[in-house]
């Protein structure tokens, strides 16, 4: 049976390294699609027994379930929204609410007529895509002034901080410039906060009260990994069959490729659906696509491209590509059997929700 596993130790080392670095700042763990791959109740009761108390996801069926288990942990729904079903149901459940535009302002303006909501202000500083921009100061003014919608915080989304910090840095002063303006003598966010992972690994200077942490607990991040944080999350599966094909034989769909000689194969019940995406996407029914395949796959080959398997703690490649829940690897001369175990290290990301999660 193939199996998600969270080696438990090297995942708290990470939260604890995470910790030191923010300091003051409060740490935002952002657990959205099933919590980057690990389980998002199993991941979120780790995160609570580091004493992380603040969370984010991005979408309302996510922030429901976390709250069906957790009663007392700070969830904020980082997507903004009008429709009213689901920001009646956020009120009802403590969610804290995004508004980032003047329709979902007057949706959750409608809702609240009896009860208060909590909220967060979106600021779109450059990404594009949820919050108000800057002019629309006026609307976000209204928000703040509103009864029964209680704005707690603010915060932004920082678009290309992995490796372009000029303009990182003007998003950054667009949001203070803007939260600037909005605070008084009167009003206060209680809490400010802009920094993704990326960001909150380069820049300590933005990190604010409270910094948003995803990618980085489970150590994939795409930038120098300079405070050693450990990859968390891999593939277990093992060996369903094994048999010897003769040399000239072709393996895979599309016949991508052919023995030439008599070889031993094991066949593992895994692929791209498991969260293998090597070769996510391709049709292998086209002829152009085969065609294509076939010239970067030969690219691949030259530079000495190769998939590997590592079974029982010694890699052998696989042959034929990665298939959606299949892949056949080399094992000729092995005294590789059925059984055996084969791990693959993976994106969590994209592993299929059904599989088991194990921690260990």
């Amino acid at each position: 049976m193939n199996k998600i596993v969270i080696e438990k130790k090297d995942l708290v080392s990470n939260i604890k390294t995470i910790k030191k670095l923010a300091g003051k700042s409060k740490v935002i763990a952002v657990v959205k699609y099933n919590g980057y791959g690990l389980g998002l109740i199993e991941y979120t009761r780790v995160l609570m027994e580091q004493g992380i108390e603040n969370f984010a996801v991005c979408n309302v069926e996510e922030a429901l379930r976390l709250r069906e288990v957790y009663n007392k942990i700070e969830i904020l729904n980082m997507s903004s929204t009008a429709n009213k079903e689901d920001i009646n149901l956020m009120i009802k459940n403590n969610i804290i609410i995004t508004i980032g535009s003047r329709e979902s302002y007057e949706a959750i303006k409608e809702c609240t007529r009896r009860k208060e909501a909590r909220a967060h202000l979106k600021i779109d500083t450059g990404l594009g895509r949820y919050g108000f921009l800057p002019e629309e100061i006026d609307t976000m003014r209204d928000v703040i002034n509103t009864r029964h919608i209680n704005v707690e915080g603010v915060f932004s989304h920082f678009s290309i901080s992995f490796y372009d910090e000029v303009y990182t840095k003007r998003q950054f002063d667009i949001f203070n410039k803007v939260v600037k303006e909005l605070e008084s003598d009167s009003f206060k966010f209680k809490m400010k906060h802009i920094c993704n992972s990326s960001s909150f690994l380069l820049y300590k200077n933005m990190h604010l009260d409270a910094v948003r942490v995803g990618s980085a607990f489970l150590g994939r991040i795409n930038i120098p990994n300079k405070y050693k944080l450990k990859r968390i999350g891999y593939l277990e599966s093992e060996v369903a069959d094994i048999k010897t094909l003769p040399g000239g034989h072709n393996v895979g769909y599309s016949n991508t490729y052919n023995t030439n000689k008599e070889t031993r194969v094991a066949i593992i019940p895994c692929g791209s659906i498991d969260g293998l995406n090597i070769e996510e996407g391709r049709n292998k029914t086209r002829v152009i696509d085969k065609i294509y395949y076939m010239y970067t796959d030969f690219k691949r080959d030259i530079k000495g491209y190769r998939h590997y398997a590592v079974i029982e703690g010694k890699k052998y490649e696989v042959i034929g590509g990665v298939d959606y829940s299949h892949m056949v690897v080399d094992i000729t001369g092995s005294d590789v059997k059925i059984g055996d175990k084969a791990v693959f290290d993976i994106n969590t990301f994209y592993a299929n929700p059904i599989i088991k999660r194990e921690y260990r």
